[in-house]
């Protein structure tokens, strides 16, 4: 039986003979024997491709030689066959120009070699990570290092931002701020009130853009999905996809998608979510209540409450950022420069004399900008401190 092959047959034969002659040496070298062609029969199923039933076999010989470091060889082999090409499949995509077709497909092999943080960095040129964040009464900043500061007003604990550590990514909202990092997670301030849940984002994953509205907080994924959380007409994302940046207003959340359109959800009370007819999108801002869009060409679309002016944008020319706040908006120019319309109280519209810029943000009743060698100015309402920015250094420029 042994010869033959049959050593199950065999086991049970020298077993039978309960130790007769040498019946138990035999029945131990059969049992070998059977562990030998079970290894080899493993071997070649791995040589062969077939890796889940190689695993299967090795994890059957319960350690026997070196089986359960095969196992762990089985399984690497196995992730690199399934991804390798895929990884290949991403760098050719972005060798021919397609980023954003490259990011998606880096993030089918997200676990394979550096495929995660190729997607990110990749995601990075293609979204909307603010560095610099204007929020209602406060400013946030992103320094080089990671760490965050602030400065402003801190109810609610929105400012309580000092321990965040690995963020690439912060945005302000009115009662809450949110971090990304650049695993994917995201962190947020503890709200002590105004409680609608827009902090509740400690089991995503795989963020690679987030936005920060009054009441909800709003992900956009690596695959161009998006989540939300908060205050539940404006989260109302689940169906997305296709989606390269995400804002959130007051009570609506826009989405541009990667064919230059928006799409929008939530309250529409004053024409802030009529953004379907929009073409050629670059960059997207919700304000309170009127929403912006930057087109390809650096022309400026607004639509919403216009009762300052705020959306008397279709003049501006050379545009290649944008923010909305409540009731003024503003446009960072090619050459560094900036234009702002609206309600000009506590001289937030006065940006006239700046230069060297390279990002913008507002809120409700401040402006903040970013210059190139990494320091901020301000202008507007600063009852709370929220532009006493003088002393920040090592701010991060956007990428």
């Amino acid at each position: 039986l042994v010869e033959a092959g049959k050593y199950d047959e065999a086991i049970a034969a020298f077993e039978a003979l309960n130790g007769y002659k040498d019946s138990a040496d035999r029945l131990a070298r059969t049992w070998e024997a059977k562990n030998d062609a079970s290894y080899a029969e493993a071997e070649a199923l791995v040589e062969a491709g077939k890796y889940d039933e190689a695993i299967t076999a090795f994890e059957a010989l319960n350690g026997y030689k070196d089986s359960a470091k095969r196992i762990d060889a089985a399984r690497e082999a196995q992730i690199e066959a399934e991804n390798a090409p895929v990884y290949a499949k991403a760098e050719a995509l972005l060798a021919e120009g397609k980023t954003y077709e490259a990011a998606l497909t880096f993030y089918q092999s997200k676990d394979y070699s550096d495929a995660w943080e190729r997607c990110f960095e990749l995601w990075g040129k293609l979204t909307q990570r603010e560095t610099l964040s204007a929020g209602d009464y406060y400013t946030v900043g992103l320094k080089a290092d990671g760490t965050v500061v602030s400065m402003g007003s801190n109810s609610f604990g929105r400012r309580d931002v000092s321990d965040w550590r690995d963020i690439v990514a912060v945005s302000a909202g009115d009662y809450h701020t949110v971090g990304l990092k650049a695993d994917g997670t995201v962190v947020a301030t503890e709200l002590t009130d105004k409680n609608f849940g827009q902090c509740d984002v400690s089991d995503w994953q795989d963020i690679v853009a987030i936005s920060a509205g009054v009441a909800h907080t709003v992900g956009l994924k690596a695959d161009g999905t998006v989540v939300a959380v908060g205050r539940s007409r404006e989260c109302n994302v689940g169906s997305w996809t296709d989606i390269v940046a995400v804002s959130a207003g007051n009570g609506y959340t826009l989405g541009l998608k990667a064919d230059g359109t928006v799409v929008a959800v939530g309250d529409n009370s004053s024409g802030q979510c009529d953004v379907s007819d929009w073409r050629d999108i670059v960059a997207i801002s919700a304000g309170r209540f009127h929403a912006v869009g930057l087109k390809a060409d650096g022309t400026v679309v607004a639509v919403g409450w216009n009762a300052y002016g705020q959306s008397n944008v279709s003049g501006w020319r050379d545009i290649v950022a944008i923010s909305a706040g409540t009731s003024h908006t503003v446009g960072l120019k090619a050459n560094g420069t900036v234009v702002a319309v609206g309600d000009n109280a506590f001289g937030r519209c006065n940006v006239s004399s700046w230069r060297d810029i390279v990002a913008v943000s507002v809120r409700s009743s401040h402006t903040v900008g970013l210059k190139a060698d990494g320091t901020v100015v301000a202008v507007g309402d600063n009852y709370c401190g929220q532009c006493d920015v003088s002393d920040l250094r090592n701010i991060k420029l956007p990428d």
